[in-house]
């Protein structure tokens, strides 16, 4: 994936699994510009309620740090420099990716340093950054969401580079190789109390405002390779008809498990995941959505509609990463799928906006328009299930290529919004 980003922007697995090619926008798409009910913070000179996010990545330094072995006052400062880059934007809420790799960007008893800090795993940064985001983000008026990978060990597959004191080298048998990456394996529930434990550890140190996963969960399919998880199959799986069911009912106690113990820790602490864009097409099941992609109830395991119907999470925010008239994966088809999945449920929807897109060569033609990512929001704003937006990511945040940031936040973000409740 060279440098690695988040689920290769979904769009490694888009390509492998749909049909590929732009495509042009329907005649009748709605043009950029604020709703005619001035949604989503458009000009009524009140705050609103709703999401207004931005992801931070830290995996392989591909958001912040810049690169490795900064000092610590410089990794700070370019910290608080994309927090400040948030409040300008008119957004409330940062997602700071602080276990990227089974690892922690906080003094964690259970897990070493970041690499991404210093270049060396294990090794201390000499400061502590998520306690520092905590603070200095509330002192900015934002929300931070502490987002977690999982069961991601390594974007490599040799143990040997791990720390010595890594847990991974201290169970092997916790670890999956595939892909040309290591994984914790989801079946073996000594691991899902494991990954769960590290994770509350932030939730107990911190007043984090959310804990947040990604999209990761078994991993992404490799064609030709296998993940090997018999041995935890033979052991565990007994109960079900066969290893998809099993292996969807340990991803759903992970969701389950999270969830009660981070409200018995911090009850004021969502639990928010972002999973990627389609559960299901509707030519494999009729509740499905219009699309022709990966699937991941099938793909990752992930029952993402389930999570939602059955209220598991406070907040979901779907990948959404494709232009409105996309064949394979139409924005304005995912949105009112989406929409019907949160209605009546207490999982707030928000929905994940590829702002790394707008205005990339490689992308098709909707893209080049930096009014495309503002009719998203105008698409949205006619659903009232839908509570907000986060763009993936800080970098392009900054960059804004095409200016389509620039007119998301003329057209949609006047007035200041605070996240709801």
């Amino acid at each position: 994936m060279g440098r690695l980003t988040r689920r290769a922007f979904a769009l490694a697995a888009l390509s492998a699994f749909t049909t590929t090619g732009a495509a042009a926008r329907p005649a009748g798409s709605q043009a950029g510009g604020p709703s005619a009910h001035g949604g989503h913070g458009g000009g009524h000179g009140r705050a609103t309620a709703e999401m207004r996010g931005v992801w931070l990545a830290t995996v392989a330094n591909r958001d912040w740090p810049s690169r490795t072995g900064l000092t610590a006052a410089q990794q700070r400062s370019e910290l608080l420099g994309w927090l400040d880059l948030a409040v300008h934007n008119r957004l409330n809420t940062v997602i700071l990716q602080v276990r990227p790799t089974a690892d922690a960007l906080w003094p964690s008893p259970y897990e070493p340093w970041s690499q991404v800090l210093t270049g060396t795993q294990g090794k201390a940064p000499g400061w502590d950054p998520l306690g520092t985001a905590v603070t200095e983000a509330h002192a900015r008026g934002l929300q931070l969401h502490a987002w977690f990978n999982p069961y991601r060990v390594a974007v490599h597959d040799d143990p040997a580079r791990l720390v010595a004191s890594h847990p991974a080298r201290r169970h092997p048998d916790w670890v999956v190789p595939y892909g040309g990456k290591l994984h914790y394996n989801p079946g073996l529930p000594e691991v899902r109390a494991f990954v769960q434990d590290a994770i509350l550890d932030a939730v107990r140190r911190y007043p984090v405002d959310a804990v947040h996963f990604d999209d990761y969960f078994y991993p992404y399919p490799v064609a030709g390779q296998t993940f090997d998880d018999d041995a935890a199959y033979d052991a565990h799986g007994g109960a079900f008809t066969d290893r998809a069911a099993w292996r969807r009912d340990n991803i759903d106690r992970l969701v389950r498990e999270t969830a009660a113990r981070i409200k018995a820790v911090r009850p004021t602490t969502q639990f928010g995941i972002s999973p990627f864009g389609v559960w299901r097409n509707a030519s494999t099941d009729p509740r499905g959505s219009d699309t022709r992609a990966l699937q991941s109830y099938d793909a990752v395991h992930a029952d993402t509609r389930r999570w939602v119907r059955e209220g598991w999470i406070d907040y979901v925010v779907p990948q959404l990463y494709w232009n409105i008239g996309f064949s394979a994966a139409d924005y304005a088809a995912l949105v009112p799928w989406w929409a019907e999945v949160a209605r009546g449920s207490r999982t707030r929807l928000y929905l994940g906006e590829a702002l790394y897109k707008a205005g990339d060569p490689a992308q098709p033609a909707a893209w080049q328009d930096p009014a495309e990512l503002s009719r998203h929001l105008t698409l949205a704003a006619g659903r009232p299930e839908v509570r907000g937006h986060v763009f993936f990511a800080a970098k392009e945040l900054r960059a804004d290529r095409a200016g389509a940031m620039a007119r998301v936040v003329a057209d949609h973000y006047a007035q200041p919004a605070t996240p709801p409740r």
